[in-house]
């Protein structure tokens, strides 16, 4: 059995290191040949954070029990109330950062990070 000083030692590593799987997960990139999409429930999006290369459509779908928007801060895109299981997609073509919010609980918020395509001829 280890004393007591060391499993602590331990312990404080450990929560370091999900730390840090968790910091590295909060910015999700799609999965490859996957439509990437954000779940709306309890009041979040999920993930908060989303990177997507340009020309991929993103979808929200709504997973709570009340309506929600998916709203951009620079009006680039807003979708209407969405009720449970309802979807709203949106394909962004140019590189950059794009915040949203609901409009009806302004608190939610995320970021889908979009980078241009590599690899084209």
């Amino acid at each position: 059995m280890l004393p007591h000083t060391q499993s602590a030692g331990g312990l404080a590593k450990a929560c370091i290191g999900i730390a840090a799987l968790l910091a590295v997960a909060a910015i999700a990139p799609a999965a490859h040949g996957e439509q990437p999409t954000v779940k709306i429930d309890n009041f979040t999006f999920s993930p908060p954070t989303l990177k997507v290369s340009a020309g991929t459509t993103v979808t929200w779908k709504n997973e709570d029990d009340i309506p929600h928007t998916v709203t951009s801060t620079a009006k680039v895109f807003k979708s209407q109330a969405l009720d449970t299981d309802d979807n709203f997609s949106f394909t962004f073509t140019t590189p950059g950062v794009y915040e949203y919010f609901c409009s009806l609980h302004p608190h939610m918020t995320g970021t889908i990070v979009v980078e241009a395509k590599t690899g084209s001829n």
